[in-house]
């Protein structure tokens, strides 16, 4: 299987970065490409894509997902991380492949579900990609970080603190247990946001990504 989703060409010239973004538990890939619009006036050179997640929604079947929450048995969860992470790691290979592109040109960007697997690939591949913005998500498969753990791009982790669908701790959770294997991480609130992206947050990510590719030496 390879995923597939829309794209946003870059505003200026051929694509000098490569911003993927995953979408949230339930939705698609045409959900999470409408963030290109508010981060291009930063990125001019940057190519979106938002691909969607493998399977159907086990609560949404006009959605998607990339792992299933229905057996949480650790062992199956585990499962579902790798196979996705899997999918993630062989498009955003092809996709670079084709752009002629590296890692360092490479950052993620990922809403609740898809901000937990961007985090998961980011550490396990075998180079640091340029960051990693996460919106609304948590840090997942923390136990075996310390053994799979390649890569420690920076990150910056955004949550709103209303958020009833996943707790506004899991921010610091995340931040900390990022910490503890040496990964750098920034983050921001949202004050009275829910499960969802304010025009802060957006901002905030859009500078950082900036940041991030002229630091990693991708050109901005």
């Amino acid at each position: 299987m390879m995923l597939s989703g829309p794209v946003v060409p870059p505003r200026s010239g051929e694509p000098r970065q490569l911003v993927v973004l995953l979408h949230g538990w339930g939705a698609d890939g045409n959900d999470l490409i409408g963030l290109a619009p508010a981060l291009q006036p930063a990125l001019p050179h940057a190519r979106f894509t938002s691909p969607n997640a493998p399977d159907p929604c086990d609560q949404n079947p006009m959605g998607r997902q990339w792992y299933s929450f229905m057996d949480e048995r650790p062992e199956k969860l585990k499962a579902g991380y790798d196979r996705a992470a899997e999918l993630i790691n062989a498009y955003l290979d092809a996709e670079l492949e084709r752009l002629k592109l590296d890692d360092s040109n490479l950052a993620l960007v990922g809403f609740s579900q898809g901000c937990m697997m961007a985090i998961h690939v980011a550490l396990r591949r075998e180079k640091p990609v340029a960051g990693v913005v996460g919106y609304s998500g948590m840090l997942i498969d923390a136990d075996n970080i310390a053994a799979e753990i390649r890569s420690r791009p920076p990150m910056l982790l955004c949550h709103g603190d209303a958020d009833p669908v996943v707790p506004y701790a899991s921010l610091q959770q995340a931040v900390a247990g990022l910490a503890e294997h040496d990964v750098p991480a920034q983050w921001h609130t949202s004050p009275g946001v829910g499960h969802g992206i304010d025009p802060g947050a957006l901002e905030a990510g859009a500078s950082f990504l900036k940041n991030a590719f002229r630091e990693a030496g991708g050109a901005a």
